[in-house]
């Protein structure tokens, strides 16, 4: 069983930057991989990346590739998502997930969410 708690969220301006931490409490956190999926209003949930548990490495949605980063800290049981040059487009709520095995970018294929955090991008 996992916890997740994603913060981070506000208003920021097209252009501008967020960081969205997620905490996880789980007994063994280095073997979840994590997610980052986000939902508009009126849309489905959409992957925004991941990062496997084995080799850390990482993988992005086309729509955020160059502008995204995942990471991870094991030590902390936390994962982030950096957003830079934030478009109005990427407005909606975002949720941390895990899950075990490979990063996955199908929703169904994730264990445990947060609640989620809203951003918010003005043009």
């Amino acid at each position: 069983q996992a916890q997740l708690v994603e913060s981070g969220g506000g208003l920021v301006q097209a252009g501008g930057s967020l960081r969205l931490s997620c905490a996880a409490s789980v007994r063994t956190f280095s073997i979840y991989t994590m997610g980052w999926f986000r939902q508009a209003p009126g849309k489905d949930r959409e992957f925004v990346g991941g990062i496997d548990w084995r080799d850390q490495s990482a993988i992005s949605a086309d729509s955020v590739e160059g502008r995204f980063t995942i990471s991870r800290d094991n030590a902390k049981n936390m994962v982030y998502l950096q957003m830079n040059s934030l478009k109005p487009e990427d407005t909606g709520r975002y949720y941390c997930a895990a899950k075990f095995g490979s990063p996955f970018r199908n929703a169904s294929e994730w264990l445990y969410w947060g609640p989620g955090t809203q951003v918010t991008v003005s043009s």
